[in-house]
């Protein structure tokens, strides 16, 4: 009886741990398969619908507040989210772009720095102009020194500053001065529109030639002065999704939201022209 029993337990022991063995398998065999076919976190974001990650946007430095706003209400909208910027003169931008600074978004103060960028091959279709923009004159609060015109920036007695020739708001001032046949000798040109701002701001400048959505941001900080040569120098501002963006579903979004009713609301508010 005691051979007879003992010969009982070993099969049975064999046999839980054969069944034993055979979860085991089975259970690593489970998990491989579930690793293998999980799909990775942006096609499931985008088989779902749902967006995430991040979305880095290179923009004019004349869009810095409405994008900002934009770039909160998109993360507001889809949790999960984070738009970062960075703001610019568009041909430094540009220039970043095609020599490899990772971006998934471009939005450009003029066609011709976007050019940059589409004839380098980093865009990603056509771009699309969304807002438009037009000069003013920015000067001190008051207007002490009673600019009235274009005209008046040439009296030598004032210290005026533009944007650089290669930046779009320094070609549009350009563009505006050539109009009224008219040549002037700034006392610096600046590497971006804010900048040219801020020299008026900090009274190290009489006046500088800005874009109209800058002199309405600085609100009592300076005072604008609107003069008809502008009308020869209105800038379109393109915008386009990058070739290599990291996160092209998520970048796509934010450009609908910019060109979207809600997000051209917030551009003409901060005073920009519709395309």
């Amino acid at each position: 009886m005691t051979r007879i029993a003992r010969r009982t337990r070993r099969p049975l022991r064999a046999t839980a741990l054969g069944a034993a063995t055979m979860l085991a398998l089975g259970a690593c065999s489970s998990s491989e398969d579930s690793s293998s076919t999980k799909p990775d976190s942006s096609a499931s974001a985008s088989a779902s619908g749902k967006l995430s990650g991040t979305v880095t946007v290179f923009a004019a430095a004349s869009l810095k507040e409405s994008f900002t706003t934009l770039g909160k209400q998109f993360e507001k909208e889809h949790p999960g989210t984070k738009v970062t910027f960075s703001f610019g003169g568009s041909d430094s931008l540009a220039a970043s772009i095609t020599g490899g600074a990772p971006a998934d978004v471009f939005a450009s103060a003029s066609p011709k720095t976007m050019k940059i960028v589409t004839d380098a091959g980093d865009a990603s279709g056509t771009p699309a102009p969304f807002v438009r923009n037009e000069l003013e004159i920015a000067t001190l609060p008051g207007n002490p020194d009673k600019v009235d015109s274009l005209t008046d920036l040439t009296n030598s007695d004032l210290k005026v500053v533009l944007c650089d020739k290669e930046v779009p708001c320094g070609a549009a001032a350009q563009k505006a001065l050539d109009a009224g046949k008219l040549k002037l000798t700034p006392v610096s040109y600046e590497q971006d529109v804010k900048a040219a701002l801020t020299k008026v701001e900090l009274k190290e400048a009489d006046a500088a030639v800005v874009y109209k959505t800058d002199v309405k941001s600085a609100g009592d900080k300076v005072e604008g002065v609107e003069f008809p040569e502008s009308a020869d120098a209105v800038n379109d501002y393109p915008i386009t999704l990058l070739k290599d963006a990291q996160n092209p579903e998520t970048a796509k979004a934010f450009m609908a939201l910019v060109q979207s009713a809600e997000g051209q609301k917030v551009l003409s508010e901060a005073g920009f022209l519709k395309p």
